[in-house]
């Protein structure tokens, strides 16, 4: 029966470093087991029960590790957010799941930050989460309204079928769409991404993407646990520290979007180049320069990779040496079967470009609430439309060639120009606005906006981002901010 609480090994060596300085937390697989299990006790106790939705708004962390797997042992679904999100964002989502609970890091409630103003607006639970040495601890703060009726819930044993994780992908209609992850999903991704890769317990990686984004949550962090191996998890992504880490903790392989990849090449090297096993490569598309300066820097196989949510992360990879690589490739299906199909559903001839469609027991079988998306998205045979245009070559490798629905695709983080024109359109001075992909050196994408004022209204672009700031997560920000009337000269 496969679930995250059958699939992470119960004994073996470290499984999670925590680079905390001066002192480093070393977590065995038994001591996981201990803390995550005593972790499930607090929150059954509370009155989480199966399929309520807890919504974690912690940083890369030992308590979000904890949090999110006794969330999904106890048959709950765990759904993490960014915690740099303002307000209004984690009220649409902790709204659209109407979570039970709010998890936050120590101090928030006192400092009333958006994720407790959000929460309690909802009527959710809202608890502080912090490592104490011994455990992670659960400080309720609210019991919110539902969850503090139905306390002393048994403890739960999760099934294959039970949804584990629910994270929101944006859509071209500007409202994100929840995609539901069972636990069935989760384990064969991160059995696929473990065969890829052969991963095995002589591996150690440092986890440099968010565990809110599906990326760092199973290939960074889920995969390697699988495979018996372990992970280095600091706070958050540092490219002066992370060389140092990466040979200090003796890690031999990690995963990241482009971005960081070309950060990691604009900063110093390593005086020696630790003995690198391949360095993978997802989530935004691989320039074929980067992909030789990440090999030639650091001598090691880049291996490109395809992903979405609704894939549960990884559907196609380049696999390692010695069987073919190439940039401009994300390579072949893992674990999935991969079809090019019209857009009447019927498979194209090899070579020729048309969307590029998955079906495998790791893909999603469609949103929650959201019939439209899920004619779209979905055939009647169950294969996924990802919405990308591209086309296989004669082995069978993928080649991306554009973008059907139009996202902005920023160093990974997929966003919605429909949702930035909705919150531009607030603004009392804007008549109209459009936001599009602009694009960028390091981000590969970014956002541009163009503005038409009303009449006799005057900003300047520095006064309206500023405003956008105040209303939306940092990425997605404009870049650019245009007079939709010229496209030559920023607004007034």
């Amino acid at each position: 029966m496969a679930t995250l609480s059958t699939t992470i090994p119960t004994d073996g060596g470290t499984a999670i470093i925590i680079p905390n300085k001066p002192d480093p937390l070393a977590i065995s697989y038994a001591q996981l087991h201990s803390h995550v299990s005593a972790f499930q006790e607090k929150l059954a106790q509370l009155g989480i029960a199966p399929q309520d939705a807890v919504s974690i708004t912690l940083p890369n962390s030992y308590e979000f590790i904890v949090a999110f797997l006794a969330a999904s042992w106890q048959r709950a679904i765990a759904a993490p957010l960014n915690p740099a999100y303002k307000q209004d964002e984690f009220e649409f989502y902790i709204d659209d799941l109407s979570s039970a609970l709010a998890l936050v890091p120590r101090d928030s409630f006192q400092s009333d930050g958006p994720a407790v103003r959000a929460a309690r607006k909802h009527k959710a639970a809202i608890a502080e989460c912090c490592w104490n040495g011994h455990e992670v601890t659960l400080d309720i703060m609210d019991k919110g309204e539902a969850v503090g009726k139905k306390s002393g819930q048994v403890v739960q044993k999760a099934l294959p079928d039970d949804i584990a994780l629910v994270l929101h992908t944006s859509g071209t209609t500007g409202r994100p769409k929840a995609v539901p992850l069972t636990h069935r999903n989760l384990t064969k991704t991160m059995k696929n991404i473990q065969i890829t890769y052969k991963l095995s317990p002589k591996d150690r990686t440092l986890l440099v993407m968010p565990l809110f984004h599906v990326h760092g949550l199973l290939a960074g962090f889920l995969a390697p646990l699988f495979s018996n191996g372990s992970v280095i998890v600091p706070m958050r992504f540092s490219a002066s520290e992370f060389w140092d880490m990466f040979t200090n903790y003796n890690a031999n392989w990690y995963t990241a979007v482009p971005t960081i990849h070309q950060i990691l090449l604009r900063n110093p090297p390593p005086s020696k180049v630790p003995n690198i096993r391949f360095i993978r490569s997802c989530s935004s598309p691989l320039s074929p320069k980067t992909f030789h300066e990440l090999e030639k820097a650091f001598n090691a196989p880049v291996l490109e990779a395809y992903a979405m949510t609704e894939g549960a992360h990884q559907m196609t990879s380049n696999p390692l040496p010695p069987a073919k690589r190439f940039p401009g490739s994300v390579g072949i299906g893992q674990g999935v079967e991969v079809k090019i199909l019209d857009q009447k559903g019927v498979e194209v001839s090899q070579g020729v470009e048309a969307e590029i469609c998955v079906r495998g027991e790791n893909v999603t079988k469609g949103y929650l609430n959201n019939p439209e998306a899920n004619k779209t998205s979905f055939t009647k045979e169950g294969v996924f439309r990802t919405g990308d245009q591209g086309k296989q070559d004669e082995d069978g490798y993928v080649i991306i060639t554009g973008r059907i629905k139009e996202l902005i695709n920023k160093g990974g983080e997929k966003i919605s120009p429909v949702e930035i024109d909705n919150v531009v359109a607030q603004n009392p001075l804007v008549g109209e606005a459009v936001s599009f992909a602009i694009d960028d050196e390091m981000y590969g994408q970014d956002i541009g906006l163009a503005v038409v004022l009303k009449d006799g209204e005057r900003t300047t672009p520095d006064d309206l981002r500023k405003w956008i700031t105040t209303r939306v997560a940092k990425f997605k920000v404009p870049k650019q901010v245009r007079d939709v009337e010229t496209l030559l000269r920023p607004v007034h």
